[in-house]
């Protein structure tokens, strides 16, 4: 089995951070950081086919969950607190009703237990539009997305995960073949009688509609201890829109 890329910041109880969709753990430096700085162990998890992990034509939810199985083992993780945002967030609630001595601690950010319809193919169509053969500089991919995105923040979220390939050659270090094929994987569900019985927190973005208030009791039938908090003044990207309260949230629970 391979074994999943991460960035670990800091000594104590193990906390493992899981992106979301086209993210890597480069994304949750600052918060990351943050934990490190609050007693824990945090480790900034590359998901397959993100970041610098590997990359694979076979992507679900069970294969997702098993890469952590497989990273915990390797790091003698018996159990860990489990953070995921999104894509992440699946992972985690995956992970939590299929292997939940792993588990001590669930935190899902901004997602819900339901299907969600492919929603990101704005996104990959521009994606799409990137010539690498032409395109020479951040620069000018951010010129060329701009054309088809005109939200600055999802650009520089995008735009984090260029690199150099070769000398004078950009890519991504997301699996664009593969991810933008699997749309449907990416949406959804964990199994109508998977259960977690476990300590949970579900933190919604008060301007996102990821989560709704008709979605608390599907939440309570698949993680019956959970409690369900909210973040002002964020939508889907509330860790980023507004960290601070997304922070006090979070610590609070994983001290409680």
């Amino acid at each position: 089995m391979e074994l999943l890329h991460s960035k670990i910041l800091g000594e104590g109880e193990p906390l493992i951070i899981l992106h979301g969709f086209l993210g890597m753990s480069d994304n949750w430096k600052t918060l990351g950081n943050q934990y490190a700085e609050n007693g824990f162990q945090a480790h900034l998890v590359d998901q397959r086919n993100h970041g610098k992990s590997f990359h694979s034509p076979d992507f679900d939810y069970e294969l997702l969950s098993s890469d952590l199985v497989g990273y915990m083992d390797h790091h003698q993780i018996e159990s860990a607190l489990i953070l995921g945002h999104s894509m992440g967030g699946k992972t985690a609630m995956q992970l939590a009703t299929s292997h939940p001595e792993k588990v001590k601690k669930l935190i899902v950010a901004d997602i819900a237990p339901k299907f969600y319809p492919p929603h990101h193919q704005y996104i990959v169509d521009a994606l799409a539009q990137l010539d690498f053969n032409k395109i020479s500089s951040r620069k000018e991919a951010d010129e060329e997305l701009s054309r088809h995105l005109t939200d600055f923040g999802i650009r520089q979220f995008l735009l984090k995960n260029l690199y150099w390939i070769e000398t004078g050659r950009l890519g991504f270090r997301f699996n664009f073949d593969v991810l933008k094929n699997r749309m449907e994987e990416i949406g959804d569900n964990i199994g109508p009688t998977s259960l977690f019985n476990g300590p949970t927190l579900f933190v919604r973005g008060d301007r996102s509609e990821y989560i709704q208030p008709s979605d608390y009791p599907e939440i309570k039938k698949h993680f019956p201890k959970a409690s369900i908090e909210t973040v002002d003044n964020a939508g889907h990207w509330l860790h980023a829109e507004n960290p601070k309260q997304f922070f006090e949230k979070t610590l609070r629970f994983m001290n409680s």
